[in-house]
């Protein structure tokens, strides 16, 4: 590229290059399994599939997960798209891995949205579905640096919602079923959990006055907002409790929704990925 324009742009412009039926993709910090390429494609054997999606496994320093929160978090995720595979197709695929039919590669994705998450809604948009590989293993590091994964969340969560708003006749029930109530359930309830936690809060301040158990709430959710600041100030060469670390992890993901959900609203110009470094990925198999 003679100007750099970001990763979507890049794949744009390579489509006219590509060759063969089927694409596939993958971040270039990841490392796949042998097998998880032929079983991307195998999954494309199906003619109603349009795009096949890995199952992301976390790892730091080519061992298991230091922070157990974040991989749980993304183990919950992957059974959340096992369970919609089942009933019908996926919402998203991965960025780390996923395999495309190349006709619906071809198809330009405006350079500043998600084209992974994009790719399973133009999948359905042009009748196919999109599915998850459950043996297609893809090893993800995952850095220990909680700022460094509070500003991916923003930035994935920022060009999540502008792929979806771009996409959002999907979420029409009365042509597209089902799939519009998974995106709806998966994607934007999701999203608007930590903005209804601010409603809420907001309405427990204005009873506690009147109800002691509303007093008791807004308590406690100020006692985790407090334990939450400190687990975010903890010392990376320290391991955190695990209660801590899964307040830390869940105050910083709802956070960081609020963030981007607010740089989607206000506008932002910072369409460009910059990337977190990480360590390489030595997992093999």
């Amino acid at each position: 590229m003679p100007v750099r324009g970001g990763k979507t742009a890049a794949e744009n412009a390579s489509c006219q290059l590509l060759r063969g039926e089927i694409i596939v993709n993958s971040d270039s910090s990841v490392r796949l399994h042998p097998a998880a390429i032929r079983l991307l494609v195998d999954a494309m054997a199906d003619p109603s599939v349009g795009v096949a999606s890995t199952r992301d496994v976390s790892i730091v320093g080519g061992a298991a997960v230091a922070n157990a929160t974040e991989a749980g978090y993304v183990d919950y995720e992957m059974r959340v798209r096992r369970l919609e595979t089942l009933t019908g197709g996926i919402v998203g695929a991965s960025g780390s891995g996923y395999a495309i039919r190349a006709n619906l590669h071809r198809i330009p994705v405006p350079a500043d949205l998600s084209r992974d998450f994009s790719a399973a809604l133009t999948a359905r948009t042009h009748g196919y579905a999109a599915v998850s590989a459950d043996g297609a293993l893809c090893y993800v590091p995952r850095t220990t640096s909680l700022r460094a994964e509070y500003r991916r969340k923003v930035r994935t969560i920022s060009r999540g919602a502008e792929t979806l708003i771009h996409n959002r006749h999907l979420l029409d029930p009365t042509r597209y079923g089902v799939f519009a109530w998974k995106l709806l359930s998966h994607k934007v309830c999701r999203w608007l959990v930590p903005v209804s936690a601010l409603v809420g809060a907001v309405g427990l301040a204005l009873l506690a006055p009147t109800h002691p158990w509303a007093s008791v709430l807004l308590a406690a959710a100020g006692l985790g907002a407090i334990v939450a600041g400190a687990g975010a100030l903890w010392p990376s060469a320290r391991p955190m409790p695990r209660v801590l670390s899964v307040l830390t992890f869940a105050a910083a993901a709802n956070v960081a929704v609020i963030h981007a959900l607010g740089r989607v609203v206000l506008g932002h110009e910072d369409h460009l990925w910059e990337p977190t470094r990480r360590a390489a990925t030595t997992v093999g198999g």
